[in-house]
């Protein structure tokens, strides 16, 4: 694998790509230190830190930790990519409802263009929305415990705030499609992907000062407990890149036909069928949903609000089945709004293909749907498992969640899957110039492979 590593930067333009890559990387970095003004950035940090003992206390939590801690220090990322995916998910959705949205996602590049630059629009909507209800929302003292954040609030500081955080997440969707034309990997997972590892510093300085001995000699985490923490990390990563790659095959086989005096036809294939459909999207549904009391309660002092948002609370015996039966229901909710059977049945047998065994047409999209079925079921508990693991590993083996969200959630499923894709791709470049790829054996299969 190291002569794998080195054999890239043999190649002229493969070396281009991944250097543009980091170079608007870091570009994206810079930017989520670049503070939006008029607001006094210490006492923001001050109510983050009061707000919710745990980073992922709220749904500022989830978009915090896509940003990069952006949204933490209020900077001109603070929006981050989110207001992107919220609009390519609904996207998605619509696609699959409107008629002539179907139509032009089934016209090829033309129409994925155009359904792209309806994503764009999308998002530029979503953020101006956002950011101006941030704006209001920063305006108030009541709040933030009587704390005054904008030095000079009016609708010139609302104006400002509107245009800056809509404009960073504007450039934030070009720097991932300069990447994704230019560099190498999915641009908008790999900006998603930077803001998620460059918390590690951080996790590993509360690591370090877990280890640290105190004013008696005693450190808070020992050894022991230190190799046992290592050892369940490298188990967990290694599970969750055999469930990214996990898929059911189903062997197709293509009848023969005679055109004039040439046979077309007649080969075998398969048609891979993946164990986790939905990626990490059930994940993000689920956390929004649950979190959504506390996110409301932390603005609206309301009795109710408080009683739902505590029963909630990670840690509480509700908080994991209300948390567990939704990642269980968008599971299989995305997987049925993404996996056309009947579509992909009438294609088979449009071009000659069947299922051995099983009569083409209605037969064989009910197979298909029994498949998925059946597959979406343990790809849906491994999620489960996976998002509810950093909670448990912060509340009973007490290890700040920083440091315990590295062991599951949304974020190692980004990580772990965004490497795989990333990987893949080279390699592609590699194998295309005759060099060895990653594996002697086999190939690297990403997300969409």
């Amino acid at each position: 694998m190291l002569a794998s590593f080195i054999n890239i930067f043999k190649i002229q333009d493969l070396k281009k790509k991944i250097l543009i890559t980091l170079g608007l990387m870091a570009v994206y970095r810079i930017g989520t230190f670049i503070p939006t003004p008029g607001i006094d950035g210490a006492k923001l940090a001050m109510f983050f830190a009061n707000m919710a003992h745990t980073q992922g206390g709220t749904l500022f939590g989830i978009v915090n930790m896509f940003s990069g801690g952006a949204m933490e220090r209020l900077t001109i990322f603070a929006l981050g990519i989110m207001p992107y995916i919220s609009s390519s998910i609904i996207i998605q959705l619509l696609t699959t409802v409107i008629p002539a949205l179907e139509r032009l996602a089934r016209q090829g590049e033309e129409g994925r263009k155009q359904i792209m630059q309806y994503t764009r629009y999308g998002t530029v909507v979503l953020a101006l929305i956002q950011a101006f209800f941030i704006s209001l929302w920063l305006e108030n003292p009541a709040r933030f415990q009587g704390m005054q954040i904008v030095a000079s609030p009016g609708w010139g500081f609302r104006f400002l705030t509107v245009i800056t955080l809509t404009t960073g997440t504007a450039f934030i969707m070009w720097l991932g499609e300069q990447i994704q034309e230019k560099g190498i990997g999915n641009g908008m997972s790999l900006l998603i992907t930077a803001g998620i590892v460059s918390r590690l510093p951080e996790a590993f300085f509360q690591i370090v000062t877990l280890l640290t001995p105190g004013s008696k000699g005693e450190s808070q985490m020992d050894l022991f407990k230190l190799l046992f923490l290592i050892a369940m990390f490298i188990i967990v990563v290694v599970s969750v890149v055999l469930i990214t790659q996990g898929q059911r095959k189903i062997p197709v086989q293509y009848a023969k036909r005679v055109v004039g005096r040439k046979v077309y036809g007649g080969q075998s294939t398969y048609i891979p069928l993946k164990v986790n459909q939905g990626g990490v999207i059930p994940i993000i549904f689920a956390q929004s949903i649950i979190l959504f009391p506390a996110t409301i309660a932390g603005f609206v002092p309301h009795k109710a609000l408080y009683g739902m948002a505590n029963a909630l609370t990670m840690g509480k015996p509700l908080y994991y089945v209300v948390y567990s039966l939704l990642i269980l229901f968008f599971a299989y909710f995305y997987a049925a709004i993404t996996f056309n059977p009947i579509e992909m049945a009438n294609n088979m047998k449009r071009f000659g293909g069947f299922v051995p065994g099983i009569r083409p047409g209605k037969q064989t999209a009910e197979y298909f749907d029994f498949i998925m079925t059946r597959i979406t079921l343990p790809g849906a508990m491994f999620l489960t498992i996976i998002a509810i693991l950093p909670t448990i590993i912060n509340s009973k083996l007490g290890v700040p969640y920083l440091v315990a969200s590295f062991f599951g959630g949304t974020g190692l499923l980004i990580v772990v899957g965004v490497m795989l894709d990333t990987m893949r791709q080279i390699e592609s470049h590699l194998l295309m110039r005759h060099y060895e790829g990653f594996m002697k054996r086999g190939r690297i299969r990403g997300r969409m492979s």
